[in-house]
């Protein structure tokens, strides 16, 4: 019979006296110092003044708030409470809803392959360090530039239309999901990819055996979040492209009509959409897992 034997370890002594001090009212009060919380504050800090160096400085141009105030309120009533469609029909709003749809889902097609390939040479575990270094600052230049920039610059080229949107989408899309796709990647366990290494597997096999059935239920998640940031920059660059659909008529509506109630109809129209994606996004989520 084996014998346990339990022996007494000295208590392990921590002097926490530097985190905390007295307050005038006799309470101890803890407090971490560190780097992080310092360049917190000092951020808040800063984004505080110049918020209220802002407010302070606005061109007003003599506008009394309180009837704004009132005219805007009963603007909103307008928007929200009197929906109804003057230069636009049903069947031509869903058509438009539709447009806008596509652009966002091509975009997200486009730039999730884009991604996959991309986040192989961008995931620690997988890529070479330089190559991974590399194509890490690329994306991050990618990502640093607005969605609608991109779209813009597509514009010069590719001329005013859904080609230049499509580009102008995937490639800040692939940027964001290069990145979301990496971090996928490095979470899963180091010692599946060794032991497939170990027993010669090649590159792919390990990709399309390993990687991928233990990231697809995360990258899925990133890929609807992404394709739901498209569909919203697809409404905003609907104008500007010139590529139509709903962002377009609420463009119309708001700008050059300037009829609020079409405007409402049409933002219902959108929200109704919205919530449709999120819920059809759900169903896919729990059904990858």
């Amino acid at each position: 019979m084996s014998e346990f034997v339990i022996t007494e370890q000295a208590p392990i002594s921590l002097d926490i006296s530097k985190y905390m001090h007295r307050t005038r009212d006799g309470k101890i009060k803890t407090a971490a110092k560190s780097k992080s919380g310092l360049a917190i504050k000092t951020t808040m800090f800063v984004l505080l003044t110049l918020t209220i160096y802002g407010f302070l400085t606005f061109d007003y141009k003599d506008i009394d708030m309180a009837k704004a105030v009132v005219g805007t309120w009963s603007n909103i009533k307008v928007v929200f409470g009197q929906p109804m469609l003057t230069y636009n029909t049903f069947p031509g709003a869903l058509n438009a809803l539709l447009v806008t749809f596509s652009l966002g889902a091509l975009a997200t097609i486009f730039g999730a392959i884009i991604a996959f390939f991309g986040a192989l040479l961008c995931a620690k575990n997988i890529a070479n360090p330089t190559v991974a270094n590399v194509t890490k600052s690329f994306v991050a230049f990618i990502r640093a530039v607005p969605t609608i920039l991109w779209v813009l610059i597509f514009t010069i080229s590719a001329g005013l239309g859904s080609v230049a949107a499509v580009i102008g989408l995937t490639f800040h899309s692939a940027g964001y999901l290069v990145k979301a796709y990496a971090e996928s990647i490095e979470e899963m366990d180091a010692g599946t990819i060794e032991a497939l290494k170990a027993s010669g597997a090649s590159f792919w096999q390990t990709v399309f055996q390993a990687i991928l059935p233990s990231s697809i239920s995360r990258m899925t998640a990133w890929t609807f979040l992404r394709f739901e940031i498209n569909f919203a920059n697809a409404l905003a660059v609907g104008a500007a492209a010139g590529v139509g659909g709903i962002g377009f008529d609420l463009f119309m509506a708001g700008n050059h009509y300037f009829d609020l109630r079409e405007l409402g109809f049409i933002t219902y129209v959108v929200v109704v959409a919205v919530i449709l994606l999120e819920m059809l996004a759900t169903r896919i989520k729990a059904t990858v897992r």
